[in-house]
């Protein structure tokens, strides 16, 4: 598949047009032509790059890219190595953020609602990141602690937890993959029992003590490696492609 017509695929899957996001959306780094082979990860690292050149890959996909607001516009550091891999070895660097967190199918929110058994509640905006749901049978706010560090570190890591002044039981879930610890307050008058996402700020906890919410820092990594897994295995299943999923552990 030509590189371009690579990036109209996903693109249009995606829908990247309704999302302002942080970053482009798409191909970020051109390189050969032709793509057969696709090494796909969370974040476009060094480790990550070392890897897509091991496999003679022809692109590499990612949540995380590089060109982010506010970052140095300066290619030098780390992301002078990781432009130099890329250039060198002639690798396309593609890169999906907020459309592959607000996909109704393929993306990180909508798949950890179902790997958490939670019926998901239909959105009217897909751009909005902030879903809800209801489990399908009711746990304890230790219990779901549990469910959490199972689905999502295979048991081998603890996650976060606040419970001062929350429900014992939950029922009802809201959540946002990765650094979505700001929607917690939103979720708290929204009415449910517990907010999860990746990432924990200082001010999270006391928000979460104050509205009586259960909250949870699940890992911003573990929260968003489903997604792009997904998206490779729906090019694989549509299109003649070699996909490669390489997991690059991240505790945070």
């Amino acid at each position: 598949m030509h590189q371009f017509e690579l990036q109209r695929v996903i693109n249009n899957e995606l829908q990247v047009t309704r999302y302002h996001d942080y970053a482009p959306n798409g191909l970020q780094v051109q390189g050969r032509s032709e793509v057969k082979k696709i090494v796909t990860g969370v974040t476009a690292c060094q480790l990550l790059l070392d890897k897509a050149v091991e496999f003679n890959a022809d692109a590499v996909l990612v949540h995380h890219g590089y060109f982010w607001k506010n970052e140095p516009q300066t290619i030098t550091g780390i992301k002078y190595h990781r432009m130099k891999t890329l250039l060198k070895h002639d690798i396309n660097l593609y890169s999906y953020h907020l459309p592959l967190d607000g996909h109704p199918v393929l993306g990180n929110n909508v798949l950890l609602g179902q790997m958490l058994d939670i019926a998901v509640d239909k959105r009217e905006d897909i751009t909005d990141l902030l879903f809800k749901g209801t489990l399908h049978n009711p746990l304890t706010a230790l219990e779901f602690k549990q469910k959490l560090e199972q689905k999502l570190h295979n048991g081998q890591t603890s996650v976060l937890f606040c419970g001062d002044n929350a429900p014992a039981v939950i029922n009802r879930v809201a959540w946002c993959s990765g650094g979505g610890q700001d929607f917690i307050e939103s979720a708290a008058q929204q009415g449910v029992d517990a907010f999860f996402t990746g990432e924990v700020s200082e001010r999270t906890i006391h928000i979460a003590r104050e509205y009586g919410i259960n909250f949870y820092a699940a890992g911003h990594h573990a929260t968003e490696r489903c997604g792009i897994k997904k998206l490779g295995e729906w090019l694989s299943e549509h299109y003649e492609l070699e996909i490669i999923f390489v997991d690059i552990d991240n505790p945070a």
